[in-house]
C-alpha cells in the first residue's frame, strides 16, 4: 500500500508540516505527529481476513497485530477503534466473540476501545485503528540502525506456515495452539524495555516476512543487515511444515519483492530461505542494539520472562546477507 500510496507523499510531509515527523514521504510502520516538544501522536490502522477458526483467538491476534505498530515505533497504546467488515449473515455470537478478543487486547496494552465503524462485507475482516503517545525524541524508525549494531528478534518465526498448514487441515493441534498463543502476545513489554535503552531503529515483523521488513530497515538506514540463518528461533512445526512445502502465497510475492537485495551464502537450505521470506501475523519486534546496550537490554529481557534472541549485526553497505 505505501508503494501506491508514494506518489502522494510529496502532499503530506514534514516539508508541508514540520509537526508531522513520520509519513508517507518516510514511510514507516506508522505515522507520527508531533504535538509539542514532550509528545507525539502515533497513529496506524491495521485488519485483516481470519488467520485462525476461533472467532476470538482471531479478534485478539488482529488486535495485537495492530498493536504492533505503536510498540514497532516505541509508543505507548492510548485509543482503539474497531474496524470491522462482517457478512449482513453472520452470527451474532460469532462477531461478539471477535469483538471481545479485540476489546481484551486493547485492555491489556493499557488502552481505551472508544467504538468504530462496522460495514456489510462477503468476507469477515477485523482490526483496529490505533493511536499512541510518545516523546518525540524517543521514536523508534527503520531508520534507525547504524553500523555495529546488534540485530535482536522478540518472537519465534512460523506463524505464517502453521496458519496455512492449519488450513489445510494439515498441522497439529499442539502446533497451531502455540502459534495462536505467540500471535496473541502483545510486544509491550519489549517495546518498553527498548524504549527506555535508547534503542531508535525498530520495525515489527509481519506480512513482509524477516526478510522483507529487514529489508526496510536496511534501506531506510543506509545500512547492511548480516543476518545468521542458524540463530533464527522457529516455532514448533515451522520447519518440518516448510519441508513439505505448505507455504502461503505471499512467501513468492515477498521473494519477487526483496530477492534483488539480499544475498544467501550457498549452504543455506532452500527451506530456511522461504521461512525468511513467508509472511508472520502479529510477529516480533526486530530491532538494532547498540553493543554498549546490549548486554542491559539482555538482562532486561530475561527479568520479565521475554525472549530476545541475538539473530545478526549491521554493517557498512547495502541491503542484505544471510550466513550460516
Amino acid at each position: 500500500m505505501a508503494q501506491v500510496l508514494q506518489p502522494l507523499a510529496g502532499m503530506f510531509s514534514h516539508k508541508e508540516n514540520s509537526n508531522l515527523l513520520v509519513g508517507l514521504e518516510i514511510s514507516d510502520d506508522a505515522a507520527v505527529y508531533k504535538i509539542d516538544d514532550n509528545k507525539a501522536v502515533i497513529l496506524t490502522l491495521d485488519f485483516f481476513t481470519p488467520v485462525v477458526d476461533d472467532p476470538y483467538s482471531y479478534g485478539a491476534i488482529a488486535a495485537a497485530n495492530a498493536l504492533s505498530d505503536i510498540y514497532a515505533m516505541g509508543g505507548e497504546v492510548s485509543v482503539a477503534l474497531n474496524v470491522c467488515c462482517f457478512p449482513a449473515d453472520m452470527e451474532v455470537t460469532v462477531i461478539m466473540d471477535i469483538l471481545q478478543g479485540g476489546a481484551e487486547k486493547v485492555k491489556e496494552a493499557g488502552g481505551v476501545l472508544a467504538g468504530g465503524h462496522t460495514i456489510d462485507d462477503k468476507e469477515p475482516k477485523y482490526g483496529l485503528s490505533v493511536m499512541g503517545t510518545a516523546h518525540p525524541e524517543k521514536i523508534m524508525t527503520k531508520g534507525g540502525a547504524r553500523p555495529g549494531d546488534l540485530l535482536i528478534l522478540t518472537k519465534p518465526l512460523g506463524t505464517g506456515i502453521i496458519t496455512t498448514a492449519a488450513k489445510a487441515d494439515k498441522a497439529e493441534n499442539a502446533h497451531i495452539n502455540l502459534a495462536i498463543r505467540s500471535m496473541m502476545k502483545l510486544s509491550k513489554t519489549p517495546s518498553g524495555i527498548l524504549r527506555e535503552s535508547g534503542i531508535r531503529g525498530c520495525t515489527d515483523i509481519t506480512g513482509f516476512g524477516l526478510l522483507g521488513h529487514a529489508s526496510e530497515i536496511a534501506e531506510k538506514s543506509g545500512t547492511r543487515l548480516n543476518i545468521a540463518a542458524s540463530a533464527l528461533p522457529f516455532l514448533p512445526g515451522a520447519r518440518v511444515y516448510a519441508e513439505n512445502r505448505l507455504f502461503p502465497g505471499g512467501t513468492n510475492r515477498n521473494m519477487k519483492a526483496y530477492k534483488n537485495n539480499i544475498v544467501f551464502h550457498d549452504s543455506i537450505g532452500e527451506e530456511i530461505m522461504y521461512l525468511m521470506y513467508t509472511p508472520e501475523t502479529s510477529g516480533g519486534l526486530l530491532a538494532a542494539v547498540p553493543p554498549s546496550k546490549i548486554d542491559t537490554v539482555i538482562e532486561e529481557f530475561k527479568r520479565e520472562g521475554a525472549l530476545c534472541r541475538i539473530i545478526g549485526e549491521v554493517v557498512e553497505g547495502k541491503g542484505i546477507k544471510v550466513v550460516p
